[in-house]
C-alpha cells in the first residue's frame, strides 16, 4: 500500500512542530504503508492522453500511489488543487476530494450549504466596501466576529466589541487591501473563549474535545495557546457533525461547534484538521483511525511487520 501527503513541506523540510505529519509517518511505518510526504510544487502535469504517465515527480515519470491524503487545508492553492484534480481523474482516491476542499475553503460557501441544509449555523453576512454601518448593527449586532474568507488556526479572526470599533477596523482594512474578502457574523455570547473540535472519519464521530481559555481570550484554539480538554460525544453533538461532514461530502473532517444556550452551532468545518489537542485531549490515535479507513475504504490490507499476524 503506497501513499502521498500533499503537504507545504516535503520529507526533508519536516519539523518536529509539524505534529501530524510525523505522526502519520510513524503509523505508516507500523503498517507496513509506504508514505511519501510531497509538496504540490514537485510535481509537474502533462496533459497527454497517456494519462498514467502524465505525473512528473521532480521531474521524473513516477508510479502512482494508492491514495492521496491532501494536508494544507485552507492554504491550498490553485496548483496543489489542479495537482489534486489530475490525481483523481487519474483514478487515484483522494481523502478528501479537490472539490470539497475548494468548497470548504470559503467560509461563506460553506455556511450557505449547511444553512440551506437546515444546519444551525450563526447569522453571517458578506462585506463589500464602503461598509453599511446599519445593516451590520440591524442583522448581525454588536459584538460581532469579522473573519477573512479563508483561514485556519484562529488566524484572521477579530473580535469588535461594538459599532465604533467594527468601523475603525474596516477602515483600516479598506485602506490595506479594500479587495480582500472578509464576512461578519454572529457572536455567539455563551461560547465566548471556548468552543468543541469533532473528528469524523468515514462518516464515524470518533473524538471531541473541548477548546478553552482562561476566559480573557476571545480564540480557544490549541495552536494559539488554548486548553483542551476531552468533551462527552452527545448525539447532537455527533449528529451534527457527522451530517455536516456528508453534507459538505468530507471523508475527514474537523467540525467545530459553538455552545449555543445549551445547544451547538456551527462554526467551521476543514478539510485538513490538525489532531495534536486532540489526541492529548483524547484516549485516540487519529493516524491510526485514518489508515485503518483508508484499509477499508480501498479494500488493501498491508502485512503486518514479522512475528506479527498477517491481516488479510
Amino acid at each position: 500500500m503506497k501513499g502521498w501527503i500533499l503537504y507545504r513541506a516535503n520529507e526533508a523540510e519536516i519539523k518536529p512542530e509539524m505534529y501530524e505529519i510525523g505522526r502519520f509517518q510513524e503509523r505508516a511505518r507500523e503498517l507496513n504503508i509506504e508514505l511519501r510526504v510531497i509538496r504540490p510544487e514537485q510535481i509537474d502535469l502533462v496533459v497527454t492522453r497517456e494519462d498514467r504517465k502524465s505525473i512528473l515527480l521532480d521531474g521524473e515519470p513516477v508510479d502512482l500511489p494508492d491514495f492521496v491524503l491532501p494536508r494544507m487545508g485552507a492554504g491550498t492553492t490553485y496548483f496543489a488543487l489542479a495537482v489534486i484534480r489530475h490525481l483523481e481523474r487519474l483514478g487515484v482516491p483522494t481523502f478528501n476530494s479537490a472539490h470539497n476542499i475548494e468548497t470548504v475553503k470559503d467560509k461563506l460557501f460553506t455556511q450557505q450549504i449547511l444553512a440551506e441544509n437546515n444546519i444551525p449555523v450563526p447569522r453571517t453576512m458578506l462585506v463589500k466596501f464602503p461598509i453599511d454601518e446599519r445593516l451590520v448593527e440591524k442583522h448581525i449586532g454588536y459584538p460581532a466576529v469579522i473573519k477573512t474568507l479563508s483561514g485556519s488556526q484562529g488566524k484572521g479572526v477579530f473580535l469588535a466589541q461594538d459599532r465604533k470599533s467594527c468601523s475603525d477596523l474596516f477602515q483600516l482594512i479598506e485602506v490595506t487591501n479594500s479587495k480582500v474578502n472578509m464576512i461578519i457574523q454572529e457572536f455567539i455570547k455563551t461560547s465566548y473563549g471556548r468552543d468543541l473540535r469533532v473528528f469524523t472519519i468515514g462518516g464515524r464521530a470518533v473524538a471531541c474535545m473541548e477548546r478553552y481559555t482562561d476566559g480573557e481570550a476571545f480564540k480557544a484554539n490549541y495552536s494559539s495557546g488554548g486548553m483542551v480538554r476531552e468533551y462527552p460525544m452527545t448525539p447532537e453533538i455527533e449528529w451534527l457533525a457527522v451530517e455536516a461532514s456528508r453534507i459538505l461530502g468530507l471523508e475527514i473532517a474537523g467540525v467545530d461547534l459553538l455552545f449555543d444556550e445549551g445547544h451547538f452551532k456551527i462554526c467551521e468545518v476543514n478539510s485538513s484538521p490538525g489532531f495534536d489537542g486532540l489526541e492529548k485531549a483524547c484516549t485516540v490515535d487519529i493516524a491510526r483511525e485514518v489508515f485503518h479507513y483508508l484499509q477499508i475504504r480501498l479494500g488493501m490490507f498491508p502485512e503486518q511487520r514479522s512475528g506479527e499476524s498477517v491481516v488479510q
